[in-house]
C-alpha cells in the first residue's frame, strides 16, 4: 500500500511565486525524489507519492508551511491503496491510491473542506474525515507565526522547545505559547490516531 497526495494552493495569485515556490520545493524535496515521487504542475498544483505512515504528517506539514506564507492555504486529498504502474514521473503512475487521491480531491470543494483521506474502507474513512474536519476548525485559523511553529515542530519531531526557539530566534516561552495557540497537542494526537488506529483498520 502507498499514499498519494493531490493538492492545490488556494489564492496562489495573491502572492508572487517567488515568495512560496522555493519553500514548497524544499519541503517536497525532503519527502522524496523529483519527479518520480513529487511534481508541481500548472503552477500551483502538486502530487506527492509517499508511505501511508507519513501521509498525514506530510499533509499537515504542507498546510503549515503554506499558511506560514501569509494569506495562502492549500487543499489536500490523500489516497491510500495500491500502485499498479510506477512511471518515471509521479503524474504518469497509476493504481488505486492515485485514483482515490484524485476522487477525494474532486470532492474537496463540494464538501467545503480542505483536507480529506480516502482508502476505500467507508467506516474508517468516515471517522477519520470527521476528525480532520474538526481539526480544520483551528488549523484553518493558524496565523503565520503559529503555522511556522507547527511546520518546524513537525519537521523536527525530536527537537525540544529550547532547540526550536534557537532556530526561530525567540524565547522558549514564546515557542510554548505559539504551540498552545496552534493546538499542536491536538495535531499530534490526530497524527497518532491516524497512524495507530486508522491505518490498522484499513
Amino acid at each position: 500500500m502507498i499514499a498519494v497526495i493531490t493538492a492545490d494552493i488556494i489564492d496562489s495569485a495573491k502572492k508572487p511565486a517567488s515568495e512560496w515556490l522555493g519553500s514548497l520545493r524544499e519541503f517536497l524535496g525532503g519527502q522524496g525524489r523529483h519527479p518520480e515521487d513529487w511534481e508541481i504542475y500548472r503552477g500551483d498544483e502538486l502530487q506527492l507519492r509517499t508511505s501511508p505512515e507519513n501521509a498525514l504528517r506530510a499533509a499537515v506539514g504542507l498546510k503549515a508551511m503554506m499558511r506560514s506564507v501569509g494569506g495562502l492555504d492549500i487543499r489536500i486529498a490523500i489516497g491510500l491503496g495500491g500502485e499498479s504502474f510506477r512511471a518515471s514521473r509521479v503524474g504518469e503512475s497509476n493504481g488505486t491510491a492515485y485514483q482515490r487521491s484524485g476522487r477525494a480531491f474532486g470532492q474537496l470543494k463540494p464538501l467545503k473542506t480542505r483536507l480529506s483521506v480516502l482508502s476505500g474502507h467507508d467506516e474508517a474513512d468516515h471517522v477519520m474525515n470527521l476528525l480532520l474536519r474538526m481539526a480544520l476548525q483551528f488549523m484553518d485559523q493558524w496565523t503565520r507565526v503559529s503555522a511556522e511553529t507547527v511546520a518546524l515542530a513537525l519537521l523536527h519531531p525530536e527537537a525540544s522547545q529550547q532547540q526550536l526557539a534557537g532556530q526561530l530566534g525567540i524565547r522558549q516561552s514564546a515557542v510554548s505559547q505559539r504551540q498552545a495557540r496552534a493546538r499542536l497537542d491536538l495535531v499530534e494526537e490526530l497524527l497518532t490516531y491516524y497512524r495507530d488506529i486508522y491505518l490498522k483498520q484499513i
